[in-house]
């Protein structure tokens, strides 16, 4: 009786471990044939009424922008139970959202070559290097990023640095988002994946955001994207 006990305590803590914090979750919802567009989405549960959200966004690629028409979000009004993690709300709005694929040619098959992610738990680089032997191309990213006040008045900044090198003499240096952008609420940024395109020439960060509110740190997900 007292392991049984102690395993339903366990279990309820675990369970207000996932109302802790408002932690979306990222989802690669794929290329357009062409590379031209990606398409991915952020979904889970607000933490004081566990009510299920979803957020879709549809990305050009070589611009770095979101498309005309290219967000849409929505939150539903039936709390999720304990265990579980919104991801109803995330099948809920692509069923409402299947003129906006169609419009962008986005085929959720094509999510591209996945060449890094940061596995929960371990340390975030602020520097990447990998090889893509398909391409044959050499990639280095540096995040760089600053951050201002504290709590819910913080606020930061961020931009990435990326050098394709080709050949050991032939290679470029690239400034991918907004350096002089500051961000409210935002202390800290991570490098949670990187993606190749299904034209093995487009680059996707995928982009953690912590934010500070006074609920606590929330977790929300961006992309940058790059055409070299």
């Amino acid at each position: 009786m007292r392991i049984r006990g102690f395993l339903i305590v366990v279990f309820f803590a675990a369970c207000g471990l996932l109302f802790a914090g408002d932690l979306a979750s990222f989802q690669n919802l794929g290329f357009s044939a062409d590379s031209k567009y990606f398409m991915f989405a952020q979904y889970g549960a607000a933490e004081k009424t566990a009510l299920p959200y979803a957020e879709l966004f549809v990305v050009d690629v070589a611009a770095n922008r979101f498309v005309p028409g290219g967000v849409e979000k929505a939150t539903y009004d039936h709390p999720i139970q304990p265990g579980l993690d919104g991801q109803g709300a995330l099948f809920n709005l692509l069923t409402d959202s299947v003129e906006l694929k169609k419009r962008w040619g986005i085929n959720h098959v094509l999510t591209g070559r996945l060449v890094y992610i940061l596995l929960d738990g371990a340390e975030p680089k602020s520097q990447l290097e990998f090889r893509d032997f398909q391409g044959k191309k050499k990639y280095r990213i540096t995040l760089v990023q600053s951050a201002r006040g504290s709590g819910t008045e913080v606020s930061s900044s961020f931009h990435l640095l990326v050098t394709v090198e080709e050949t050991s003499d032939r290679f470029t240096t690239h400034t991918v988002g907004l350096p002089d952008y500051w961000r409210k609420g935002v202390r800290r940024y991570k490098i949670k994946q990187v993606l190749l395109a299904p034209d093995d020439r487009s680059v996707v960060i995928v982009i953690e955001r912590e934010e500070q509110d006074s609920t606590g740190v929330n977790i929300r997900y961006m992309v940058e994207t790059l055409k070299p």
